[in-house]
């Protein structure tokens, strides 16, 4: 062979020595395993790459049981189809098997080249015909399935994980609740932005049944925390509150079998609950309110803003049976709205520099302000969520759930 190529000293590592590498850079050396069974032909690719002075530490197996001790230890394995304990392409099925994440060439005979194909079709990123092959093509063709076979992977794990993305946006989107109504005349203008990073729902829920012309039933609750755990509790929550309510359950059992579910349904003694339940007499313009915990709801008529007073009630799940009565206030003229919220919404900070949380006081003051009357009211949930999160100096660090009710 010409000594043109140069005269570079191939590495040959043993395989007891090779150790399990990490992913090759652009200018790494590749650790590869030649799988062959014939001594000359093992002996002239290991010329042929040393002539190119590829960058390659080569170690040889001459069956496949061999081989296989050694897959996990390599970032490519260059495989000869005609083993002795193997068949065909069972040999690439079994190197497959044991270490998916390997690049593979085959090496094929002049007549058998056929395999070649079947074995791009198996999982082989390349194959190289024997006597048609020198070593810059050797070591490049090498180099290519590594690369290759790192695409492909990255390019499978990112489908992966899209599908795993867009399988749970569809059960998140799912899980958020459609008002029920049986009349045109009530309009709800909900906002809900959970806080777990590109997540869709978080520990905050809220819901709305209409049960008569008359009868409007609204929920908000905030279950402790905003994690994976808390999400699916959440729901509980909701469902319950929606079939207590259909089942024309009366209004005072209603929190109390809420807290139930509470219990039988969370992970553990310390996790509870915040809700606010109101029931809407549209005719007369009132609302029965009941709080556990939970902020009250602000009543707006034009430019005027009240807090609703009422009795803040204990927390779900700390004292079960407590009773929570229910206070009624009115609801004012013909064009009143209710706003419920959870308590992401007031918890931020007022400014950023002040480092004073914004709170419910802040809240009634940016409801009553000059600027919220420029906004109309289908607009408001998002309107005061961004003033939130604008004095807050970025986004909320909490679940927040808003509902705006108008007759």
């Amino acid at each position: 062979m010409s000594a043109g190529w140069g005269a570079a000293r191939l590495e040959v590592s043993t395989l007891d020595n090779l150790r399990r590498p990490p992913p090759p850079g652009p200018g790494d050396r590749l650790r590869v395993l030649l799988v062959e069974d014939d001594p000359g032909d093992a002996f002239l690719v290991e010329e042929l790459l040393a002539e190119a002075a590829a960058p390659v530490d080569l170690a040889t197996a001459t069956d496949l049981a061999s081989a296989l001790a050694a897959v996990e230890d390599v970032h490519c394995v260059l495989l000869d189809l005609g083993l002795p304990d193997t068949n065909g392409l069972e040999g690439l099925r079994a190197v497959l098997r044991a270490n998916s994440t390997v690049a593979v060439c085959v090496l094929t005979g002049l007549e058998d080249e056929h395999l070649g194909n079947a074995a791009v079709g198996e999982g082989a990123q390349d194959y190289l015909v024997k006597g048609k092959v020198d070593g810059v093509l050797l070591g490049r063709a090498l180099r290519y399935a590594v690369e290759r076979k790192r695409a492909d992977d990255n390019a499978r794990r990112l489908r992966e994980v899209e599908l795993r993305q867009a399988e749970s946006a569809r059960l998140e989107r799912g899980l958020l609740p459609k008002p029920l109504m049986r009349s045109a005349g009530p309009r709800i203008f909900p906002v809900y932005r959970p806080g777990r990073h590109r997540a869709l729902l978080g520990g905050d829920f809220f819901d709305v049944v209409q049960t008569s012309p008359d009868t409007l039933h609204l929920l908000v609750g905030d279950v402790c925390g905003h994690g994976v755990d808390e999400a699916p509790l959440g729901v509980a929550l909701r469902v319950g509150w929606r079939a207590l309510v259909l089942a024309g359950v009366p209004d005072a059992a209603v929190l109390p079998s809420l807290e139930e579910v509470l219990i039988s349904e969370r992970r553990n003694d310390e996790q509870f609950a915040t809700v606010a339940t109101v029931t809407v007499d549209l005719a007369e313009r009132t609302a029965s309110i009941r709080l556990a915990g939970h902020p009250p709801p602000l009543v707006i008529n034009g430019t005027e803003v009240r807090l609703c007073d009422v009795e803040p009630g204990l927390v779900l799940g700390v004292i079960p049976g407590m009773d929570r009565p229910p206070t009624t206030v009115p609801l004012g003229g013909p064009d009143w709205a209710l706003l419920m919220y959870t308590d992401g919404l007031i918890e931020g900070w007022a400014t950023p520099e002040a480092k004073e949380r914004m709170g419910v006081d802040g809240l009634c003051r940016i409801v009553a302000g000059d600027d919220r009357s420029r906004i109309a009211l289908p607009e408001l949930p998002a309107w005061l969520l961004g003033q939130a999160e604008e004095r807050n100096g970025g986004p909320l660090a909490d679940d927040v759930a808003v509902l705006l009710v108008t007759p």
